[in-house]
C-alpha cells in the first residue's frame, strides 16, 4: 500500500502547539493549498488541509512558522474518530508530516539572508561581494569557464554548437 502525500502551500493561521501529558511535543496548522484550476467564474480555488507534526518538527513549526508563511510538508493521509461533547461521532483527515520545509524566512524584512531572484545569498562579506559582481554583470574568477573543474578544457566557439 502506499500512503503519500507532498503538498506546498500557506498556513491559513499561527500554528497550535501544545505537548502531551507523556512530554510529546504536538503542532497542528493548516494549509491553503491552491488548486490547479479555476472555477466557471475564473478564480482559483484553495483546499483547506489540516496538518499534524510531532517532537522536534512541532517545535521548530512553533518557532519558525506563522499565518501567511509558505511551507512544503511531506508525510501521509490519515483518519480518525472522536466523540465531541454533545455526544457526536466526529471524523477528522489529516496530514501527519514526517518533513516539513520552511519555504520563506521568518522574518523577510530583518533577516540576516536575503532572498533575490530565487537566490539565497548569506549575508557574508565574500557572498555580499559575489553578488554585487553577478549584480553588475561580471564573472567571478571562482566560476569562470577556464576555471571548470568539470571541463576538460575544450571550450567550443559559438558556432561549433551542434544546434542553432
Amino acid at each position: 500500500m502506499i500512503n503519500s502525500v507532498t503538498l506546498v502551500g500557506r498556513l491559513t493561521k499561527d500554528p497550535e502547539f501544545r505537548t502531551t501529558p507523556s512530554g510529546v511535543e504536538v503542532g497542528n496548522f493548516t494549509l491553503a493549498v491552491n488548486r490547479k484550476f479555476t472555477n466557471q467564474s475564473g478564480e482559483r480555488e484553495a483546499d483547506f488541509i489540516n496538518c499534524i507534526v510531532f517532537k522536534k518538527q512541532a517545535v521548530n513549526v512553533n518557532q519558525y512558522l506563522s499565518k501567511g508563511k509558505l511551507a512544503g510538508v511531506v508525510g501521509r493521509i490519515q483518519t480518525r474518530s472522536y466523540e465531541n461533547k454533545e455526544g457526536q461521532k466526529v471524523y477528522v483527515t489529516e496530514v501527519v508530516c514526517d518533513n516539513v520545509q520552511f519555504l520563506e524566512p521568518k522574518d523577510s524584512q530583518n533577516n540576516s539572508n536575503s532572498y533575490q531572484n530565487g537566490t539565497n545569498y548569506q549575508n557574508t562579506s565574500n557572498n555580499t561581494q559575489n553578488r554585487q559582481n553577478v549584480e553588475k554583470g561580471q564573472n567571478n574568477a571562482k566560476y569562470d569557464q577556464h576555471n571548470n573543474p568539470f571541463s576538460n578544457g575544450n571550450q567550443l566557439a559559438d558556432d561549433e554548437l551542434p544546434f542553432d
